[in-house]
């Protein structure tokens, strides 16, 4: 496997992606109505490619298949973070993850935060994320919890 910069051809790859993992693995702990609303049939619902290009976007890569994908601003937020359905559990999200961890240090960012799904949150606390609130979102008419963590990294 190997995690490099997104490129724009990944574009329809992160849509999918993005779309199926959403579906699959967070069915668990939202309503179909949640996940339909968060995850649109729609693949197209924003533009990947400009989304992607405008924020440090790393993908996970094996055999020219991308198996997961992290966003990350400037600011020290972690935006999208998705790991496909098949490849969960793999260490995938750990390497993602500190990519963003020592992109984020090499930019001088002490702190780093996400609004975590109930699906992630156990994830995020494992690598080291302090839960700081429990909010409600709404997207496209659905109401979704998720949670704000941040983790120290100075």
């Amino acid at each position: 496997m190997e995690i490099r910069l997104f490129r724009k051809s990944d574009a329809e790859q992160v849509a999918y992606l993005f779309r199926d993992t959403v579906r699959i693995v967070n069915r668990q702990d939202y309503s179909k109505e949640q996940i339909r609303a968060w995850a649109p049939d729609n693949v197209h619902f924003k533009d990947w490619k400009e989304s992607c290009l405008k924020k440090f976007t790393i993908v996970a890569v094996l055999d020219g298949t991308i198996i997961g994908f992290a966003q990350f601003e400037d600011k020290g937020h972690i935006d999208c973070f998705y790991c496909h359905h098949e490849y969960q559990r793999q260490g995938i999200g750990s390497q993602l993850y500190e990519a963003i961890e020592d992109y984020a240090r090499t930019r001088g960012i002490p702190k780093i935060f996400t609004e975590a799904s109930i699906t992630s949150r156990p994830f995020f606390m494992k690598m080291g994320f302090a839960y700081v609130q429990k909010q409600k979102v709404l997207i496209r008419g659905e109401m979704l919890t998720n949670y704000i963590m941040e983790k120290d990294i100075s």
